[in-house]
């Protein structure tokens, strides 16, 4: 049997107050609708089809090839949304689930599970369900034993039935050619003037046809409208994702302060201390030590490495190297094994090879540094001219004098010192000690004693 998706993510999403299209606003760094496309890939989906309508094109540029689209010009509820969205499979044979474009957290684990129990019992329609704690403002659902007797709004609920906690969490799985009947049938002689994808289910009733409820845990169904709601979704997302890598292996020393992209990869043995982010692809290797107070994005390092309350963005790390505290690695930044990257040292754009030492209060910006190199305190690569950057090559064992202004495009030559306090602007020969100062003067007697008082 063939599965298809419909996503709905059409809406307009004003609660969120953003410039960004709502299913585009992201949890544990990625787009709510890449989360719910996941889940459909998972579950078996040979077809996506992504309904959208505000802010379409920067849905589509985002989204790129990942799905199919439609178009709901004219917002005239679930029902419209679905008619557009079933248009591309309308002819096809199999199962539709239909899933909104703000609900993160639903799993392919769970829409596997659900799909069997669809399958197994034989429904034309199964809504899937859940408990909710604070059901006010959902629709409720009413059983007839297992099966579905009706979907009821908040508003047009009786007392009896507002005491129902099971609700509708505004996803389906339905037949296509059982969903097709039923959209046909729909109407929007009602006070909101809209077609309703929950009266699809009384259709679908009225005709004798086979509906049920799968149950699902709450936290699956959340979906997003707005700031607060997005939190909560991150929230539960990152405990998730947290849970996840322990369970592979790494430490987490304090799990409620420690935040990892979905899309993170860490080795067994590493250990996160409290104020880690990792954000984006970022890959870390086995036995690290990382934090506390840190965040790093988009980079990869490798192992047994020590990085301490720093930032570390687009960039590479070797082996057996330690970074911080109070780095700042900025994009194209490569650093190698055995490595010292000390603190409040900035390295930008540069390559920095094995074994080579920047303790302290110094900028790497547009190098290639060699191996084994020293770099004094305070020493700066100046890179900038005002106009153009420039490039400084340092070549393997290599001394960097304390306070050395390396004035770029320059090159230091293997084994070669500069002496404190030194502006280099010329090439600096292999095994040279390059001084660049005005020499000493001492004026004695200068200080009058009436100056002192």
């Amino acid at each position: 049997m063939s599965i298809y998706s419909i996503i709905l993510a059409a809406g307009e999403g004003k609660r969120m107050k953003s410039k960004t299209a709502k299913p585009l606003q992201k949890v544990c760094g990625k787009a709510l609708m890449e989360w719910v496309l996941d889940a459909t890939n998972e579950a078996g989906a040979e077809r996506n089809i992504a309904v959208i309508g505000h802010m379409a094109e920067e849905v589509k540029e985002f989204m790129g090839d990942k799905v199919e689209y439609t178009y709901q010009l004219q917002r005239l509820g679930t029902g419209h949304a679905v008619m557009q969205g079933i248009e591309p499979i309308k002819n096809e044979k199999g199962t539709v689930m239909i899933l909104c474009g703000d609900t993160p957290l639903i799993t392919g684990e769970t829409l596997k599970k659900a799909l069997s129990d669809h399958e197994e019992k034989g429904r034309v329609a199964t809504v899937l369900t859940s408990i909710a704690p604070d059901p006010f403002g959902y629709g409720r659902v009413i059983r007839n034993g297992e099966d579905v007797a009706k979907i009821v709004e908040q508003k047009d609920a009786t007392e009896e039935e507002k005491m129902v906690c099971e609700i509708n969490s505004g996803m389906y799985f339905f037949d296509i050619e059982k969903l097709n009947f039923a959209l046909s049938k729909l109407d929007n002689k009602n006070a909101q003037g809209e077609y309703y994808l929950t009266d699809t289910i009384e259709i679908l009733i009225n005709a004798g046809e086979k509906v049920g409820a799968f149950v699902v845990d709450f936290d699956d169904t959340l979906g997003v409208n707005d700031r607060v709601q997005l939190a909560q979704a991150e929230k539960i997302m990152n405990d998730r994702v947290v849970k996840k890598v322990m369970l592979e292996g790494v430490t987490v020393i304090d799990p409620s302060t420690t935040h990892i992209s979905a899309d993170a990869k860490i080795g067994m043995d590493t250990v996160l201390y409290p104020g880690t982010i990792i954000e984006g692809k970022t890959v870390i290797g086995e036995d690290c030590v990382i934090g506390p107070n840190i965040r790093i994005t988009n980079c990869v390092i490798g192992d047994k490495n020590e990085i301490i309350s720093s930032v570390l963005v687009d960039s590479t790390v070797g082996n057996n190297t330690s970074v911080g505290p109070f780095a700042y690695m900025r994009p194209n930044s490569k650093v190698g094994d055995k490595v010292k990257i000390g603190d409040f040292v900035e390295i930008k754009n540069a390559t920095i090879d094995n074994g080579t030492k920047v303790a302290h209060l110094t900028y790497v910006g547009d190098a290639d540094v060699g191996k084994n190199v020293n770099f004094g305190c305070g020493t700066v690569v100046v890179n900038y001219d005002g106009k153009n950057k420039h490039r400084t090559t340092i070549g393997d064992d290599v001394f960097i004098g304390c306070n050395t202004n390396l004035v770029s495009p320059v090159k230091v030559n293997d084994g070669a010192f500069t002496a404190a306090g030194s502006t280099i602007t010329d090439e600096v020969p292999e095994n040279a000690l390059a001084i660049a100062r005005a020499k000493q003067v001492n004026k004695t007697g200068w200080v009058k004693p009436k100056d002192r008082k």
